[in-house]
């Protein structure tokens, strides 16, 4: 069966060829084309190609095991790559919306505005088609792989797609609209920018509460504290603490469990929590268990 790594490293590597084609089949075409929003679909798009680079370096990492100074492992340079993808993208539509705004103000000034090309459109098109397919590929492979990354990088792939359209809308207006509509062609551009934004937004912000050592969401840790009572000889339990390490999550809890029992089948039901989780959360889960002993009442 395919290594997690190395099935990540052949989504990407995918990902990484494709980009490296559409920077420089936009570019070409947008420079050639007239089309001020292309070129910024294809500032776009290498921001795609250099955060699939950020990905195989920091897989690469994160798939070490864990050594005298990474106790837990290295899966958090996973999330920090996840991390970096986020606010590349938040910054990438920052700076396209700023370049939108002031093409749109000198048209409104007076400036005329060349009109977009049809090797623009066509190429626009093809983009539209290429990423979005790209997209599906590559979220379903990060779903099975379990990476945030690489699902983190999918929605990279379709914001691309989304900038696409909107570029479509903006060439086409500009070109079959007349010259008092070429401000379309920026104005697309800033639109599509917000998509840009929000998505880099969506990314950070998970990526940001793992890294500060965030609890699991409410669902998760609800399927938990379901998981541990559930266990035969559990009598009850607190200070259950559980987070995110990369693909896999970090669970402590305290156990209460008969105090006249024997030491070995007190450990024996510490592992059928164990087990239990590792079913539902992944058997790399890492586990945490304090036994106590119930008070006897009085």
């Amino acid at each position: 069966m395919e290594s997690r790594e190395k099935g990540i490293y052949r989504v990407t590597i995918t990902g990484t060829a494709v980009n490296a084609a559409l920077v420089a089949i936009k570019f070409v075409a947008g420079i050639f084309g007239h089309s001020a929003a292309l070129v910024a679909d294809a500032v776009h798009s290498l921001t795609d190609f250099i955060t699939d680079i950020i990905v195989l370096i920091f897989v690469k990492i994160s798939g070490k095991p864990r050594d005298e100074y990474y106790g837990y492992g290295h899966g958090k340079f996973e999330t920090l790559a996840t991390m970096i993808i986020g606010v590349i993208l938040f910054l990438t539509g920052i700076g396209l919306f700023v370049n939108s705004l002031r093409l749109i103000i000198s048209c409104i000034g007076g400036e005329e505005l060349p009109a977009p090309g049809w090797i623009a459109l066509a190429v626009a098109v093809i983009s539209i088609v290429a990423k979005e397919l790209l997209y599906r590929y590559t979220v379903r492979e990060g779903r099975r792989l379990k990476s945030d990354a690489v699902i983190a990088n999918a929605w990279h792939h379709r914001s691309d797609a989304f900038s696409s359209i909107g570029t479509v809308a903006g060439i086409g207006g500009a070109m079959f609209a007349g010259e008092n509509w070429r401000i379309l062609d920026p104005v697309a551009a800033a639109a599509v920018s917000f998509f840009i934004i929000k998505a880099g937004y969506d990314i950070v912000r998970p990526a940001m509460n793992e890294l500060l050592e965030g609890s699991l969401p409410k669902e998760q840790t609800a399927e938990l504290e379901r998981i541990i009572s559930g266990v035969n000889g559990v009598k009850g339990f607190h200070n259950l603490r559980c987070r995110k390490i990369g693909s896999t999550i970090a669970v402590d809890v305290h156990i209460k469990l008969n105090g006249d029992m024997r030491l070995t089948d007190a450990h024996d039901i510490a592992s059928a929590v164990e087990h239990a989780i590792r079913s539902k959360f992944g058997a790399s889960s890492m586990i945490y268990i304090h036994m106590e002993p119930m008070k006897p009442a009085r």
